[in-house]
């Protein structure tokens, strides 16, 4: 699991945040995803971007992807008080890797062991870098119960707003991940002012 603090510049942000804001404002907010996983959001796909924006998603593959990425971005926009349940995504629907730009606010991610068998190393590796110089969307999500936390085998992982997170393998398969809702949104014991999140979501391949 990697956050790289700063991807992407203010400019940029707002650039993103201009070409999708059109189509996510004629959505409305859905709160009953098909498979329980998500609360408080609308979302679409995106092939075809602005060419300063296909940019930045160039630099997203090139850090985070070995080889290409799936043809169509997926924007998924959560509401303030949204809030995104612990899941795994579907090994039908993307591949090993996942990774996300996060645009207008800062949130949590915690990632919750799910199959001790399958798990093989002692620890989630974490590690924060510093910046480096249209159809809509389903995704299938193996949904779990409430994690249980007493063992120790979860991670918070702060979010900040332009950071990009990559998570693989490890974290991908064996963690499930969510968003805390703004009622539980802390990290290192100081609450996190959670907003509106809007998040430019790529994968591979299956």
């Amino acid at each position: 699991m990697r956050i790289i603090p700063d991807f992407i510049t203010e400019a940029e942000e707002q650039q993103l945040h201009e070409e999708v804001e059109p189509y996510m404002n004629r959505l409305r907010y859905e709160f009953d995803h098909w498979d329980d996983a998500i609360h408080g959001f609308r979302e679409t796909e995106r092939k075809k971007w602005y060419p300063h924006n296909r940019d930045v998603l160039e630099r997203v593959r090139q850090v985070a992807f070995d080889g290409a990425i799936m043809p169509y971005i997926h924007v998924l926009d959560l509401a303030a008080d949204g809030v995104i349940k612990p899941h795994v995504d579907s090994t039908r629907y993307c591949g090993t890797t996942i990774s996300g730009i996060s645009l207008l606010s800062d949130s949590v991610m915690r990632l919750v062991r799910t199959d001790a068998q399958k798990y093989q190393q002692p620890s989630i590796e974490i590690s924060t870098e510093a910046k480096s110089p249209d159809s809509d969307a389903v995704y299938g999500h193996r949904r779990f119960p409430e994690a249980l936390l007493e063992d120790g085998f979860y991670a918070d992982l702060l979010l900040p707003r332009r950071s990009l997170y990559i998570m693989c393998h490890t974290a991908r398969y064996n963690f499930t991940h969510e968003i805390l809702a703004k009622e539980q949104s802390a990290f290192l014991g100081a609450p996190i002012p959670k907003a509106r999140r809007i998040s430019i979501i790529c994968r591979n391949d299956p």
